[in-house]
């Protein structure tokens, strides 16, 4: 985790005063600490019976592609209103520093399926409890959410309930 960690820079006062931003983009540019960072997200689910991954917009798109590829499973995307083209669920939720809605596809998934959701960050655990009751909404089964970076003094696993929640970093 040491490579990993060493990719990750603080931003401070980003996007508003006060917030201390988790920056991911060297993470990005590095792809052997890229790889590292996907196969760690992975490995834990590697059994588990995954048939696709879903991703939060925007960041969640760049790592859950990839988990899903490292998987070999196909890729669901969480994304803001309007930009679906097909009939729609819709969550709308709050965030630490607003409010956003993520909207899927109705017949993205469907009973038979075990999802895993991932993303780059946990905070307050807003996106991630909105994208749980999200892939829920189509029948499927969440096995678990994959972060990258999770901020424990935030709590944001109490908002996933008895969810499996897999972090590669804490903060």
């Amino acid at each position: 985790m040491d490579l990993i960690t060493s990719r990750i820079r603080d931003i401070p006062d980003f996007p508003k005063p006060g917030i201390l931003f988790k920056d991911l983009t060297p993470l990005l540019r590095d792809p052997v600490a890229l790889n590292v960072a996907i196969e760690a997200l992975a490995e834990p689910f590697r059994d588990a019976g995954v048939t696709a991954v879903a991703g939060m917009e925007a960041r969640g798109f760049i790592f859950g592609t990839l988990v899903a590829a490292a998987l070999g499973v196909g890729f669901v995307p969480l994304r803001k209103p309007g930009k679906l083209p097909a009939a729609t669920h819709s969550v709308a939720y709050d965030l630490e520093y607003g409010s956003a809605t993520l909207e899927i596809h109705r017949d993205a998934l469907d009973a038979s399926d075990r999802v895993l959701l991932v993303d780059d960050l946990m905070a307050t655990g807003g996106t991630a409890a909105a994208s749980l009751a999200l892939v829920r909404l189509t029948g499927a089964t969440v096995l678990g959410c994959a972060f990258v970076i999770e901020l424990d003094f935030l709590n944001g696993r109490a908002a996933l309930g008895d969810c499996r929640v897999h972090s590669l970093l804490h903060y």
